[in-house]
């Protein structure tokens, strides 16, 4: 098995990202901050929100030459942050998250997954899969990932999502991706990792949400259909939005047509948000996001 880890990161970076109300000299007192202890700056976007009147900033900086050693860049940056009444994260690009993938019986989104994170595309680690069923059991066995089954009802629900939370806790589970798993998460379980669990919509949000959103969509006779990837809150299919997509439709696409051409588009917009994840570029704000490039 091979993916991202320390020995191979190549450069040693930091990264910051942060929101408060928009005021002047913010952008100054960051990069002088940087300057100042001969910081280069990799990368630096920012956006601001005029109707919330609040800025957001993502920078990334080289540590190589950093006159702060990496253990005290908090608590100095903490001074500035102070004074502009900033909420920050500091990240470090050798830190490699634990991501647990949740799935029921299709693999498409699955698969896609594990070919990126067995070529190494992603500097992440995956623990374990979790589904309610034992079809995509022999893929996880594959790529020797821990596989386990929790079969749900309406009477085991709750037993079941504790049995679950205890394998996330023990495995050090950061972030959940739900790779087409056909459960309704309970509200304790969507608390407990807000902003921290990804996942597909095999439609274009907010239209022809449901189970068979291709039937619904083939029977209105549209032009094109979408997939949506977005962070899990407690009200269904209504979280953050990270990442969507289109394709085209003719009178001559059959469901078959529409469902092929969806799942490609499930699998690459699933792919796409684990992405801007893993990379800190996704900053969350009154259930919208701002996804920097």
């Amino acid at each position: 098995m091979k993916h991202a880890d320390k020995e191979n990161i190549t450069s040693r970076t930091a990264i910051l990202t942060i929101h408060f109300p928009d005021r002047k000299g913010i952008v100054s007192a960051v990069t002088r901050f940087l300057f100042e202890n001969d910081g280069n700056i990799l990368y630096l976007d920012q956006h601001v929100d005029n109707t919330e009147k609040v800025f957001f900033m993502r920078i990334e900086w080289d540590l190589e030459g950093f006159r702060l050693p990496e253990e005290e860049i908090s608590d100095h940056f903490n001074v500035i942050a102070l004074n502009f009444n900033m909420n920050w994260r500091m990240f470090f690009s050798w830190e490699t998250p634990k991501m647990a993938i949740f799935v029921s019986k299709l693999s498409h989104c699955l698969d896609d997954i594990l070919a990126r994170y067995n070529s190494g595309e992603w500097n992440v680690h995956i623990p374990v899969i979790i589904s309610n069923h034992n079809e995509l059991k022999s893929t996880a066995e594959k790529f020797n990932i821990n596989f386990y089954c929790f079969p749900k009802d309406k009477e085991n629900k709750k037993l079941q999502e504790k049995a679950e939370i205890g394998i996330l806790v023990k495995s050090g589970i950061d972030f959940i991706v739900l790779a087409r798993y056909m459960q309704i998460l309970s509200s304790e379980f969507v608390k407990r990792y807000e902003n921290r669990i990804i996942n597909i919509h095999h439609s274009f949000l907010p239209a022809f949400p449901g189970a068979k959103p291709y039937h619904s969509a083939y029977e209105r006779g549209v032009k094109v259909i979408g997939a949506t990837s977005h962070y899990v809150t407690e009200e269904l299919d209504a979280g953050p939005i990270i990442e969507q997509d289109v394709s085209k439709i003719t009178h001559r696409d059959s469901v078959q047509d529409m469902i092929r051409k969806g799942r490609d588009m499930e699998k690459i917009l699933l792919s796409r948000a684990i992405h801007a994840h893993l990379n800190r570029k996704i900053m969350v704000y009154k259930n919208k996001t701002i996804v920097f490039s």
